[in-house]
């Protein structure tokens, strides 16, 4: 298929070259080894690895770690016009969908079981639960190891319902359009400009939250034998109405064009009351508002379904996992491997500290993770969904969903319209493979 790695030379200006990892040079044991290691903003979590690094670093004197921080969307576009230019982090992690087409193009190295401290593969699987390492299985080899599991549901803050009048222990939206009825009470707005939101989505995840949607409605991304594109008219018709009716072209209730619902929640400033996230937003809360989160004034409740819904599916869960550059040394990849098994083996720290879930068979079946706050809402909806769609092609098709949840919202295009041109753009991707 068509490679979409476009490179700005302007845009790679603006990078430091000394972030890349050297590729192919061979670095003899004894010499110095730097790790860069790029990966997305968590405040709680930057505190724990730095830690980790201070004490890698220490029982290694010979290995450097440097890491980059940016946000989940800029980290996305850093990686890839980074790769784009024939180099990279020696290692980083991303949302699977965003990686895999990296795995599918050969440019990630497979996991050193000795250096992340296996004996072999299988060893590796069955430290985890069944098929958590699925999507990052190619030809026998496994090429990386999951920093987190996360599934999305339903935050929602008790106080702004109340001041509508509205009890969001019984009041909350068991449906897409119980998430409309309800918006509407609660939404503020200064002219058009939205003040306040009852819900708005999380753009432009559109693969992880909004596909289970079209599910519901009994449509697909690809059909069951791969051969064909966005299988179902009516379903994604009936979707992209939906969003069309809840953009500022039809109810004004949300849009791609606001700050993201879920970095506002947590400072309970009466500006949104719903929100996606995930299980980690808890120890969000709590960093960024300790009164907030030892209040009896915020819920967790599972993912809507419509009210025709032919199909019960939550949001899908999806996995960060931790990669390595398959350009770096031989001694950058050892050491950053042996790095991310040191990391990885603090799972009930990560899982305390920041409520992120590596999917242990040990984790997972542990009170740790039972004892969270609403951590059974999040189970259930993992029993719903199933893993977001991860292929060569994953990038291009989110742009393409993106593209048409964009069209419909913000130029008011005919959903019939910009259904067909979506089928018609991931089929021709679907066609070039």
């Amino acid at each position: 298929m068509k490679k979409m790695f476009l490179l700005s030379m302007a845009t790679l200006a603006l990078i430091p070259t000394f972030l890349f990892a050297q590729g192919g040079a061979e670095t003899k044991k004894d010499d110095k080894v730097v790790i860069e290691y790029w990966t997305h903003e968590d405040a709680n979590r930057q505190s724990l690895e730095d830690r980790y690094v201070t004490e890698f670093e220490a029982t290694h004197p010979h290995v450097t770690i440097h890491i980059t921080r940016q946000s989940s969307t800029k980290m996305i576009e850093l990686v890839q016009t980074a790769f784009a230019a024939g180099e990279g982090p020696t290692m980083f992690n991303l949302s699977i969908n965003d990686e895999y087409p990296y795995m599918a193009a050969g440019r990630i190295a497979p996991v050193d079981y000795e250096a992340a401290g296996y004996m072999d593969a299988d060893e590796l699987e069955k430290t985890y639960l069944k098929g958590m390492l699925d999507p990052v299985k190619m030809d026998g080899d496994f090429y990386g190891l999951p920093l987190e599991l996360t599934n999305w549901s339903l935050y929602i803050n008790k106080k702004v319902f109340k001041s509508a009048g509205l009890d969001a222990e019984k009041a909350y939206p068991r449906t897409w359009e119980d998430v409309v009825s309800i918006s509407k009470k609660l939404v503020m707005r200064d002219g058009d400009i939205i003040t306040r939101r009852g819900f708005d989505f999380r753009y432009p995840y559109y693969l992880e939250s909004m596909v289970p949607m079209v599910e519901q409605l009994g449509g697909q991304l690809f059909s069951a034998d791969g051969k064909e594109a966005i299988v179902g008219e009516d379903a994604w018709v009936t979707w992209l109405t939906f969003m069309q009716d809840f953009g500022p072209n039809g109810e004004n209730l949300g849009s791609p064009t606001y700050k993201n619902a879920r970095s506002l929640f947590n400072q309970d400033n009466n500006d949104v009351a719903m929100c996606m996230t995930g299980l980690y937003q808890e120890a969000r809360i709590k960093n960024d508002n300790p009164t907030f989160f030892n209040s009896n004034d915020w819920m967790v409740v599972p993912f809507p379904v419509f009210k025709n819904a032919v199909k019960d599916e939550a949001a899908c869960y999806y996995g960060h996992y931790l990669m390595v550059n398959a350009d770096a040394s031989d001694a950058e990849k050892s050491a950053a491997w042996e790095f991310i098994g040191y990391m990885l083996s603090h799972g009930e720290e990560y899982l305390n500290t920041v409520n992120i879930i590596q999917p242990t068979k040990e984790l997972m079946t542990g009170e740790d993770y039972h004892s969270k706050p609403f951590s059974d809402v999040f189970a259930g909806d993992f029993e719903r969904g199933h893993v977001v769609y991860y292929g060569a092609n994953s990038r291009e098709i989110q742009s393409l969903l993106r593209t048409a949840v964009e069209s419909v919202m913000l130029q008011n295009t005919d959903p019939y319209q910009a259904y067909l041109q979506l089928k018609s753009s991931a089929q021709e991707l679907l066609d070039e493979e």
